[in-house]
């Protein structure tokens, strides 16, 4: 049998994160608002999802859209939010810092790390827009960080696969590489290939029309053009199942 794979499904409400669970995935990264990239759930949200679930829960820990350049109120927040995280007993926590050159935060991330710890910690694509990758993955192993989650610094996990394949070669194994953005049935085993990681992220989803008869279509509540307000994405349980079948028919052969 070869290394074991897992998957970690991106999961954006409690149901998404239960259609993970019931495709087979191993641990979510449970998160709010898809459409900025991924923001902390409220406390409700984490607590359901914790009371709910059998597998392995992290948390992203990001308080608003845009760039990983935070002030000193958004990281007291994000601090609280951790110490919430640890209260309603997930698995891990999911982090980013940057400073304004593109570089990692090494100067505030340990005070992060520490207080999540015994929790497990994954940094996550704010790593996608540092300016020096391997620079970037050494500060992190420094850190202590023990999973990355990356594009390889592209639009997708695909697109980025090169570099995905320079970094796994370059942790030797000091922090797991978790290649992420664009993975579905149809590439992951390409993917894998390509980069020879062996945890992957992927949200799996499906657009979930609205259930309302009266549609006012024509307003748009949020910044959000070209985007309906009647519709959701959700995680797709039959995808998931897909992908965890590619993988175990991988890790076993045939």
């Amino acid at each position: 049998m070869k290394k074991p794979i897992t998957i970690e499904v991106c999961a954006n409400s409690v149901e998404s994160a239960l259609a993970a669970q019931n495709g087979g995935a191993a641990r979510v990264e449970l998160c709010s608002n898809l459409l900025e990239g991924g923001t902390t759930p409220s406390y409700a949200t984490i607590e359901t999802a914790r009371k709910m679930l059998s597998i392995k829960i992290n948390v992203l820990i990001r308080p608003r859209g845009g760039d990983f350049l935070y002030n000193d109120l958004e990281f007291s927040i994000m601090k609280r939010d951790i110490e919430i995280c640890k209260s309603l007993n997930v698995d891990g926590i999911v982090i980013g810092m940057l400073n304004d050159d593109g570089s990692v935060d090494k100067s505030r991330m340990p005070e992060l790390i520490n207080l999540a710890r015994p929790l497990s910690v994954t940094f996550h694509r704010a790593f996608d827009m540092c300016r020096d990758p391997f620079d970037s993955l050494q500060c992190l192993i420094d850190l202590g960080i023990d999973r990355l989650l990356t594009s390889g610094q592209q639009n997708s996990a695909l697109l980025g696969a090169k570099l995905i394949a320079g970094l796994v070669k370059f942790s030797a194994g000091r922090l797991a590489i978790m290649p992420g953005a664009g993975i579905n049935s149809s590439n992951i085993l390409e993917i894998i290939k390509a980069t020879g990681a062996d945890e992957f992220h992927l949200s799996g989803k499906k657009t979930c029309l609205s259930k309302m008869k009266y549609q006012n279509t024509p307003l748009n509540m949020g910044n959000t053009t070209g985007v309906s307000e009647f519709s959701t994405e959700l995680t797709d349980s039959n995808e998931i199942q897909k992908i965890v079948a590619i993988v175990n028919h991988l890790m076993h052969g045939s």
